[in-house]
């Protein structure tokens, strides 16, 4: 970890700071080529050659929100963990846990949620989507399936960033509001209390691309249009055979070799920029104009993405095979964010009135 660090008592918002970053990984399914592009080569990349302090954890007390498979749940973990160590995270630069090894973060939920606005709870977007979709419904209550886990994500959010003080947090656009959320509650908590945690800035980079699934809409494991990084543990197909498979049944349209086709109006010619270089691109936009054929164009990216992806496979193979190495990484993990999460529960506590009554010899 960098000495280059936030003061555990600054609040500000950090524009010329040295920055400590936090990034939450939801641990829900197999990790996906939209989750490569648009989350952890990014965020992998920010670190590599910075002094900011970061923090990277498996937010597996917010995937029981809406995933009830304790099979998934824990075989999701394992993958993802893999698949962010394999992909280049290392260990030792930054701090990799598992949320629920840190029980601090739950307390401080609690104590946020003491002193948050419930009206605040009722603007969260998920929520009042989840509200509009049964209003539109007859005879149904307007909070029909939502849980107390998917009302009260926000505050639990709100305690993953402010138990270390993250000054910056990575996040799109529909996350943008939990940052300004968090930022609420630390401000209230600090003027009620004791000024003890950063207000966080959401950091969002528009120049990250949305990629597209299988079937021309945005790739989602909600879709089940997705491209595996490393594809599903089978012994019979390789994940190399899979993401090739996977790449073949990507839509297209009905032109035929040798017609001109539109780049920009093709999924292959979206995902393909994700990974080449300009002058690659540039050709391939060439080949497009002078009709490329399908069949070739899903080859060329397939090519273009195994390039990248290849060389992490084995070490990700490894990691699965064996999970004592992850689970020993993750409670190393867990220990460097616990040496933070205690001291700041404690000044939390103490803040607040809960503290003892008096020194015991």
């Amino acid at each position: 970890m960098s000495n280059n660090r936030t003061s555990d008592s600054q609040t500000s918002d950090n524009s010329t700071e040295a920055k400590r970053i936090l990034t939450g990984i939801k641990p829900t399914g197999i990790p996906h080529l939209g989750n490569y592009v648009g989350a952890i080569r990014p965020a992998i990349q920010s670190i590599q050659n910075s002094n900011d302090d970061a923090f990277f954890f498996l937010a597996d007390y917010h995937s029981i929100i809406g995933c009830h498979d304790p099979a998934i749940i824990h075989e999701s973990t394992k993958a993802i963990a893999a698949t962010w160590l394999a992909c280049g995270l290392d260990p030792e630069r930054v701090t990799f846990y598992r949320q629920s090894d840190v029980p601090e973060i739950l307390e401080l939920s609690w104590i946020l949620s003491s002193s948050c606005a419930k009206g605040l709870m009722n603007r969260a977007h998920a929520y009042k989507a989840a509200v509009d979709a049964n209003m539109e419904k007859e005879d149904v209550d307007a909070d029909q399936g939502i849980n107390m886990g998917l009302f009260g994500y926000p505050v639990l959010m709100a305690a993953d960033i402010l138990m270390f003080n993250a000054t910056h947090v990575p996040v799109g656009r529909d996350q943008i509001q939990h940052i300004e959320m968090a930022r609420d509650m630390a401000g209230t908590f600090n003027h009620r209390y004791k000024t003890l945690f950063t207000l966080p800035s959401a950091v969002v980079d528009n120049d990250i691309p949305l990629l597209t699934g299988l079937d021309g809409r945005k790739m989602s494991k909600s879709y089940s249009n997705t491209i595996p990084l490393f594809g599903e543990p089978n012994p019979q197909v390789s994940s190399e055979k899979q993401m090739h498979k996977a790449i073949m049944k990507i839509v297209t349209n009905s032109q035929l070799p040798d017609e001109p086709k539109d780049p920009d109006d093709s999924a292959l010619f979206e995902i393909y920029k994700a990974f080449a270089t300009p002058e690659e691109i540039a050709d391939m936009r060439a080949q497009y104009a002078a009709g490329i054929g399908w069949g070739d164009a899903k080859q060329t990216l397939f090519d273009k993405i195994n390039d990248e992806i290849a060389p992490f496979r084995a070490r990700y193979e490894a990691l699965m095979a064996n999970p004592k190495e992850l689970e020993e990484i993750l409670q190393m993990g867990a220990e460097k964010a616990r040496r933070h999460s205690r001291k700041q529960l404690d000044k939390t506590r103490r803040a607040i009135g809960i503290r003892p009554l008096a020194k015991l010899k």
